[in-house]
């Protein structure tokens, strides 16, 4: 809690320095971080009545109760030191980029005797060579297309280790791999076929159609029309691909393209990609800012986004930055790629930008009403949601549990977690319940947290960051048992549950459930978790019973042990599926013979 702090003394003894400032709230949560070249002008200007201020800062400024900072030894070290800041507290003020918005690339190790071309969304700094971002139709379609027009390696195999009397897989057959495991091509011609899906990659599809076009033909003469329609969509694909690749220049060069857009209220920065000399990506992104100008609100930006994205060494941008250089050698100790930041006057570059612009504008005006439906449906539903159950925290971290079972059997539980109002599939956790013997859903709840207090208590890591509230499924019961589970473990946590009939939430502390505004943002926020959690738990809860359901049945058939009831399940996942099946079908899984599959149909199909 913060009480009785002189703002305006401490604006007059901020340093000359570089560094980062932090803004807080009256209860201590961080509400926003910023870097500034000299503190004391960037921190002033926040708090001066004559400066021009955009709707979303004055509205954290409503909220601003304090400021903190730190002295940085250069403006790198604060820009630096700021993304770090934003990563770890997720202040709803600042850009806040989700990690799982990354764009599908096909890499490719062109050092290796063998190349092989495979999917990532993940940039990594090492010795692969990356072709994207694949905005059309999805990596996995340019993997299928590659394997039909240039048989590469698809298999993880160490071909040095290879046994003598090795046999090549499916794909060699299928023609989909020249087979190098068992020296059916050489290195030098393999290198040729990877060259040419290289050259393809990088925009010269005339080798492709030319291939797709005549297998196209061949299959519906054929009468193979089922294969003729998927070399037809692979056309239609690079027809799609092509359209986007619009030719801006003259010349073969690499450029990315940023601008950024604002009406005071919202912000948008779009990304216009040139690779070749042809537009090859162009992309909008709706961020929330409180930054006092767009180029600082562009460069937060950036810092964050140069992980998600490919980046060339010339960058350009439609406003002057300051911090550019600083910038540069951020994206280059992230990333490895050296580049240079520049806010061009003439000519095609200055077109260019103003290209990513009017992009920028026309999402913003277009999408206004999207924008504000997503702000209010995340950060504006944390921030009603603690104002309305009067939190001490702001709920950035939401984390919801829920139970599942029938009449006691297969218990399990689920963790979802919602970070700054949105889903963070990645930090979904699943449980299953060791101690509770029947359907106990309180003291299955109270075991389920008690793990989870007992890893907080750790700070493991395993469950990721320490939650700032925690959300059950159920009413006062729950509520309590979740409370005794917080007390016993010695830990502090703001717990609420919601009910989920009349969606009553119960709160520490008093027996009366609060009644949120139907309509509200921050209900619906609760809601979805809740339900969230609910979804994720029955979807476990059933992949568990059937697996449990086909192993208890199956074991008293002779002939069937550990191995085959894994390979049954893994391929009819039911005992309904598993019935259905025909003599051939089971006889066809893996493991099983003809014998055993007849002994087991009898089985499934007894009186």
């Amino acid at each position: 809690m913060i009480t009785n702090v002189d703002i305006q003394t401490k604006l007059k003894n901020l340093p000359d320095e570089p560094g980062v400032y932090i803004m807080y709230d009256a209860d201590g949560n961080i509400l926003y971080v910023g870097k500034a070249k000299v503190l004391k002008n960037r921190v002033r200007q926040y708090f001066h009545a004559s400066t021009n201020k955009t709707e979303k800062v004055l509205a954290m400024l409503s909220h601003v109760a304090d400021f903190r900072y730190i002295i940085t030894a250069s403006e790198t070290d604060a820009l630096s030191l700021e993304n770090t800041l934003i990563k770890k507290h997720t202040p709803p003020y600042n850009i806040l980029l989700k990690d799982d918005k990354q764009y599908p690339y096909i890499k490719v190790d062109l050092s290796a005797d063998f190349p092989k071309f495979v999917s990532t969304r993940k940039l990594q700094k090492d010795k692969y060579k990356y072709f994207g971002p694949i905005t059309q139709g999805g990596a996995k379609s340019f993997l299928e297309i590659l394997g039909s027009v240039f048989p590469t390696v698809q298999c993880n195999n160490n071909f040095a280790k290879l046994p003598k009397n090795f046999r090549p897989c499916l794909n060699y057959h299928i023609g989909k791999c020249p087979a190098p495991c068992i020296g059916k091509i050489s290195k030098e011609d393999y290198r040729k076929i990877v060259n040419r899906a290289v050259a393809f990659l990088s925009g010269d599809d005339s080798e492709v159609r030319e291939v797709l076009q005549a297998k196209m033909m061949q299959s519906s003469e054929k009468m193979q029309y089922e294969q003729a329609l998927t070399y037809k969509r692979y056309l239609q694909l690079i027809d799609k691909i092509s359209q986007q690749r619009i030719v801006v220049l003259n010349k073969f060069v690499d450029y990315d393209m940023f601008a950024v857009a604002s009406n005071g209220k919202n912000c948008v920065v779009n990304h216009t990609m040139i690779r070749g000399g042809k537009v090859i990506f162009s992309d909008n992104n709706a961020v929330s800012d409180a930054g006092l100008d767009e180029a600082q609100t562009l460069s937060s930006f950036l810092a964050e986004y140069c992980e998600m994205v490919k980046l060339c060494g010339e960058i350009y941008v439609n406003v002057e930055l300051q911090d550019s250089d600083e910038l540069s050698q951020l994206i280059k100790d992230k990333t490895g790629v050296k580049t240079q930041i520049y806010c061009p006057k003439l000519q095609d570059k200055k077109r260019l930008v103003d290209m990513s612009y009017r992009n920028a504008v026309e999402y913003l005006t277009k999408s206004q009403t999207d924008i504000d439906k997503k702000y209010n449906t995340t950060h504006g539903a944390v921030l009603q949601l603690k104002e309305l159950l009067h939190l001490k925290k702001l709920p950035t971290r939401v984390e919801c549990y829920d139970i599942s079972n029938v009449q006691g059997v297969d218990k399990v539980a689920s963790m979802v977690v919602f970070t700054n109002g949105q889903k963070d599939a990645s930090q979904y956790r699943r449980f299953r319940i060791k101690t509770v013997e029947g359907a106990n859903d309180f003291a299955s709840m109270k075991e389920v947290l008690t793990r989870r207090f007992e890893r907080m208590k750790e700070d493991d890591g395993v469950f990721g960051k320490t939650p700032d509230l925690i959300v059950v499924d159920g009413g006062l019961g729950q509520l309590d048992y979740a409370k005794q589970a917080m007390e016993e473990s010695g830990v502090e946590v703001q717990l609420v549950s919601l009910a989920k009939r009349e969606e009553l939430v119960y709160t520490l502390g008093t027996n009366e459930p609060t009644f949120l505004p139907r309509n509200s943002y921050a209900l619906n926020l609760l809601i979805n978790i809740r339900d969230e959690s609910h979804r994720f738990a029955i979807t476990y809860f059933r992949k568990l019973h059937n697996r449990n359901s086909i192993k208890s049945v199956l074991q008293d058939v002779e002939g069937i042990g550990e191995k085959r009831r894994i390979e049954l399940h893994r391929k009819y996942k039911s005992m309904d599926a598993l019935r259905e099946a025909s003599i051939e079908d089971i006889a066809e899984t893996k493991g099983m013979t003809r014998p055993i599959a007849e002994k087991l149909y009898k089985f499934l199909h007894q009186d």
